[in-house]
């Protein structure tokens, strides 16, 4: 978005909640619904940036957007323009934002769709999500993803920051997440997947016999594919940019082609099963992304979110819960000669 794009969204000295702006340098643009919002600054962001505040309270607009909206003053703090993107914000401080609809703003609107639904109270949901659903709103899916479903599922979703959602799984990697439905407990979640306190298995198909012991813990940090800017890859953080990495893995079953395994995740990096198993030389079947051959009639890659457990964030109560891979998955490690018996 360019400045003078930019200077359009902003209508100065506005006191209306809702007004309307005539684009005057395109007689065939229709008015475009203005917002003047208001917000107060929470005790927890009491000294954080003011671009990052407003990424969390306002979060169906993009950050970027939000710094471009600073620096063109549309944003007031306690009645004063403040053009400073890094400026620190106080708890309390009144906040006004005059904001336009953008695609990504328009992508927070419910949908209802078929969510299986495993589990719920009134702090959170379980949900077990299918190969081909899209987590959150993104270019080039701007509607019909889980975020969009939960909205129409959940009218508390609609307060919640990625409405209450604190992980993802890839566009085609089926299984359980957990999503929350309050503030408070969306905190929690997200201290405790940091601190590792959720454990994470998934079940995957690999390509290649396996060899050595049947348990390995895979050490290998992630970050961007200097080739191919749509991968990632192991690398030296020496040379390179990336986060550390660690993956346990542990043999299921396994033939002279191929190898099931459990998969449990330490940290959360983009595509990290996928990286570390390829590292391994054992790419999960059906990821061309990452090497992997088809296999079948499975068109996705061979990987399921098959358990979830954690200490509820409210009760304290240890929560588990299993999914048993879908039908595509358990037909192709069938085709494979294998069996799934998922560990203890």
């Amino acid at each position: 978005m360019t400045d003078s794009e930019l200077s359009k969204f902003i209508i100065s000295g506005s006191t209306e909640a809702s007004v309307m702006a005539e684009d005057v340098q395109d007689e065939t643009d229709l008015a475009v619904e203005m917002e003047l919002r208001h917000v107060s600054v929470p005790v927890k962001s009491h000294g954080s940036r003011l671009d990052k505040t407003l990424a969390e309270l306002v979060p169906e607009f993009s950050r970027s957007y939000l710094q471009q909206l600073i620096e063109a003053g549309g944003v007031l703090v306690n009645g004063f323009q403040t053009l400073k993107t890094s400026a620190k914000v106080k708890a309390g401080d009144d906040l006004t934002i005059e904001l336009r609809p953008t695609p990504q703003s328009q992508a927070f609107k419910p949908e209802p769709m078929a969510l299986d639904i495993v589990y719920q109270d009134e702090h959170l949901l379980v949900v077990n999500k299918p190969a081909g659903l899209v987590v959150h709103p993104a270019p080039g899916n701007w509607s019909g993803t889980l975020l969009n479903g939960l909205l129409a599922l959940d009218p508390q979703a609609s307060f919640m920051p990625r409405a209450g959602i604190v992980h993802r799984l890839d566009k085609d990697t089926s299984g359980l997440m957990v999503v929350a439905r309050q503030r408070q407990t969306m905190d929690k979640l997200v201290d405790m997947i940091a601190a590792r306190t959720v454990s994470r298995e998934y079940v995957a198909l690999a390509q290649g016999a396996w060899h050595g012991a049947k348990t390995r813990q895979v050490d290998a940090p992630i970050g961007r594919d200097a080739r191919n800017r749509l991968r990632m890859a192991v690398v030296d953080l020496e040379k390179n940019a990336g986060k550390t990495a660690t993956t346990v893995i542990s043999l299921l079953d396994h033939s002279d082609k191929n190898s099931l395994v459990q998969c449990k995740l330490h940290t959360g990096r983009t595509h990290q099963i996928r990286v570390h198993m390829a590292f391994l030389g054992h790419p999960l079947v059906s990821d061309l992304l990452y090497g992997g051959a088809c296999a079948g009639k499975l068109e996705r890659q061979a990987l399921h979110a098959c358990r979830l457990a954690f200490a509820h964030p409210a009760t304290g109560e240890l929560m588990e819960f299993r999914s048993t891979p879908p039908p595509d998955l358990l037909e192709a490690i069938q085709a494979c000669g294998l069996s799934y018996n998922p560990a203890v």
